[in-house]
């Protein structure tokens, strides 16, 4: 599967804010965001006032960012979301919720969505028992994700089972054993991005 390799910070300067792609870096004095708070580039200092279809464009490059995606995927994700009953703009942060890579993240073990998605691929976690290395799997409720047994004695591990983390109320995690579980799917309320998911329904709609 195709992916970003380029620089990560250049990712978040260029749209002017922390998408804490970087883990722990992005909460220190190191982050590229705090030091040089402008777009990457030799005319990133330059003001310019965007349109609508301007907003709508960086607010769907944000957006993608935050998950680690391309295009066609993060399309394919819209075009799900549509066909969902309900609120376009909310279910469709429900499925980019429910990747296995942020769910890995967001159970808190993993730093970044990055890391999360490196930690997948090399086959560390387990899905109801089962070795699941794509990290766009989707997960169910009562699903069942866990760190696989040969991999518990790492130092990543390890430091992660001395280490809990808080959790949003829609999984559980269990840091002793390094398991966790999906108890039900994100609301809106749980998505704790500064998104205005809005704008990329009124951009794919036109």
């Amino acid at each position: 599967m195709a992916r970003y390799t380029g620089p990560s910070c250049r990712l978040c300067r260029r749209e002017g804010q922390k998408l804490y792609l970087k883990g722990e870096r992005c909460y220190s004095d190191k982050c590229a965001v705090s030091k040089r708070a402008y777009a990457p580039g030799q005319h990133g200092q330059r003001r310019t006032k965007l349109s609508n279809y301007g907003l709508q464009l960086r607010e769907k490059q944000k957006v993608k960012r935050y998950y680690g995606l391309l295009e066609g995927q993060f399309r394919k994700y819209f075009d799900q979301a549509e066909k969902m009953e309900g609120i376009t703009g909310e279910n469709f942060l429900k499925v980019l919720e429910t990747r296995l890579d942020n769910v890995v993240f967001r159970m808190g073990f993993a730093s970044s969505r990055k890391e999360a998605r490196q930690l997948v691929r090399h086959g560390h976690f387990l899905v109801n028992g089962k070795k699941v290395d794509i990290p766009s799997y989707l997960i169910s409720v009562g699903d069942v994700i866990g760190v696989k047994e040969k991999s518990l004695s790492s130092a990543k591990f390890k430091a992660l089972a001395e280490a809990a983390r808080t959790v949003p109320a829609w999984v559980e995690a269990n840091f002793e054993k390094l398991e966790g579980k999906i108890v039900a799917l994100p609301n809106r309320s749980d998505v704790d991005l500064p998104i205005e998911e809005h704008l990329i329904v009124e951009l794919y709609s036109k």
